[in-house]
């Protein structure tokens, strides 16, 4: 039997190069790609056995070629490995199509402990960003169960609904614009909002803002 087959997603060719180099010793990594929609295209033309990708790329984001990778490469297992420590974006992947969301810093020491462990059948979470998770959890075990904003949704609702755009709601969130997309569109489709008005609507009804 063969090493696993991993393929590498992520725009920083350095950064690519830094995974392949640790690893190779252990896994066969079939290729890498910059962008999402090349990854689905090569995915499904050799099916690795692992996809380790970052959430910022062009063209496709992570999360938008995570969701369509697990459509169409359900056996392939998904590893996200990325900057952003938002434990939103970590609980979206991991509950639709993410077996693994670890951090690019620690992915020195992490990232092949990871990939073991997905290999397994079992699911990892950097450490770090794990209990965060778990914080959320105990402080609000409805949160995984209801529809109800998250406190980072509520930010940047609040700035939204203000009338900032999202790249002033990035600035002063210290997030990037993608990120503050992800919230507000993560919140329009979860509560039904089809438009801006609807989501100022939103924010004065659950007491964000206040009426004008």
């Amino acid at each position: 039997m063969g090493r696993p087959r991993i393929l590498l997603a992520d725009d920083h060719t350095l950064v690519v190069e830094g995974f392949r180099k640790l690893l190779e010793p252990e896994f066969e990594v079939t290729g890498t790609v910059s962008d999402g929609q090349t990854l689905l295209k090569e995915a499904v033309e050799t099916k690795p056995d692992i996809v380790i990708l970052d959430i910022g790329m062009p063209l496709l984001s992570g999360m938008n070629a995570g969701r369509e990778l697990k459509k169409l490469t359900p056996r392939t297992r998904i590893i996200v490995l990325t900057m952003n420590e938002d434990p939103d974006i970590a609980r979206e992947a991991l509950r639709h199509w993410a077996s693994a969301y670890l951090l690019k810093k620690s992915a020195g020491t992490e990232l092949t402990k990871a990939v073991r462990e997905v290999l397994r059948g079992k699911s990892y979470v950097t450490p770090r960003l794990a209990q965060r998770l778990m914080d959320e959890f105990v402080r609000d075990p409805r949160l995984e169960h209801t529809k109800e904003l998250t406190p980072r949704q509520r930010e940047v609702l609040h700035l939204l609904a203000e009338g900032r755009t999202m790249k002033e709601t990035a600035s002063l969130l210290h997030l990037t614009p993608r990120t503050v997309a992800f919230h507000k569109y993560r919140i329009m489709e979860e509560f039904g909002l089809k438009s801006n008005s609807d989501l100022v609507r939103f924010a004065i009804r659950e007491r964000v803002v206040s009426p004008p």
